[in-house]
């Protein structure tokens, strides 16, 4: 058996970043995926994620939120690759909503930059839009959009040229904790590490369970969908990425880059699925381009232009949509990254460091308290 220090099983968002943090102090570490990140088949892929600031899920993201931004830049730094681009960040909805309210607090709190505007300002500012009365909105300026395809190449070339081995197309199917650390079993060898990080995303549910751990994780398919739109209007040098909360319902949608369309995503709803048997065919459910296209026909009109294209992928669901960052309870030797809920890729460099210095030095310089497993006790 090939040993490491440390063994990161699912290098997608989190996996990878934390194979590069790891790797870079020189730290034997071996990677493991399904699949040949970046791919297709998990949660990080669709050209394009939102990264905000002000935090309307709870202001306690923010730190969490400015690292993360400050990590990507460096990223950009260290691989030479355009991975963000600010476009700003439009958030919309009834004025009683409490995330549009917790938007503001945030920003209030630690001082960020944020636009509050009426409906009417809104329509002056970009005429494709069209608000309630009974709207507020907040533009984030410094926010904006991140390539996450570009951004896990960029951390899996870094880990690799920093001495990281990756193991493509290889499924690990069990973990043997002992005395000595972690047995990692693949269908073809047995590999052996101190420390293990479980990154699986929608397989970490079966995995935890087969180290005697029960975790409300519910992995839920999603889909998002490309739309033709007016250039004038959308395209992404005069128009922000968005989030609408109205309440009974959640959207969020990205400008038009390189003519694409405008990009939309439902993030509530969804159905429950077993990750090995996903129907990944987008309008096999009538929800795949009806739910967005109404809400653009409702809100911006003039982007709710034919379908030009539609993907699926996979949502890790908790319970109340934070994330599980923490230490298996019986076998603290594994670290576990879980249930990013639809709204966790834009920490994934923050997330990546925080949970290399656990399985290095022992503990994260961020306070990660609030993604822990014993709120499920």
């Amino acid at each position: 058996m090939q040993h490491f220090d440390v063994i990161i099983v699912g290098a997608g968002s989190m996996g990878m970043a934390a194979g590069y943090y790891v790797a870079k102090q020189g730290v034997r570490t071996l990677l493991i995926d399904s699949h040949d990140p970046p791919h297709t088949m998990g949660s990080h892929h669709g050209d394009t994620r939102i990264i905000r600031h002000a935090y309307g899920e709870g202001k306690q993201y923010v730190p969490l939120a400015l690292r993360s931004q400050e990590l990507w830049r460096q990223l950009e730094e260290a691989s030479g690759d355009k991975l963000f681009v600010q476009t700003g960040v439009l958030t919309a909805g009834p004025h009683n909503q409490p995330f549009i309210q917790e938007v503001k607090e945030s920003a209030e709190r630690y001082s960020l930059p944020l636009e509050i505007l009426s409906p009417k300002e809104v329509h002056e500012r970009w005429s494709g839009i069209q608000l309630p009365d009974d709207f507020s909105a907040c533009l984030e300026p410094t926010s904006g959009v991140l390539y996450p395809e570009k951004c896990i190449s960029a951390y899996r070339q870094l880990a690799v040229a920093s001495g990281a081995t990756l193991l493509t197309d290889t499924r690990v199917i069990a973990l043997e904790p002992d005395s000595d650390g972690v047995i990692v079993q693949t269908a073809n060898e047995h590999y052996t590490a101190g420390k293990v990080l479980l990154s699986a995303g929608a397989w970490n549910p079966a995995l935890l369970a087969s180290l005697g751990l029960s975790v409300p994780l519910a992995p839920t398919r999603k889909t998002v969908a490309w739309f033709g739109a007016d250039e004038e209007l959308y395209s992404s040098d005069r128009f922000p990425a968005f989030i609408f909360n109205l309440g009974d319902s959640s959207y969020y949608g990205f400008p038009s880059f390189d003519q694409a369309g405008v990009k939309i995503g439902r993030h509530d709803g969804g159905q429950m699925i077993d990750p090995d048997h996903l129907e990944r065919t987008f309008g096999t459910y009538l929800s795949d381009e009806g739910d967005v296209r109404s809400f653009l026909e409702t809100y911006m009109p003039q982007a709710a232009g034919p379908l030009c294209s539609g993907r699926v992928c996979i949502y890790t669901m908790t319970p109340d949509e934070h994330f599980v960052v923490d230490r298996h309870p019986d076998y603290p030797q594994i670290v576990i990254a879980a249930g990013f809920s639809g709204h966790g890729f834009k920490f994934a460099s923050a997330i990546g460091e925080a949970t290399s210095q656990w399985l290095v030095e022992g503990a994260s310089t961020l306070d990660l308290s609030m993604f822990s497993l014993s709120r499920f006790s």
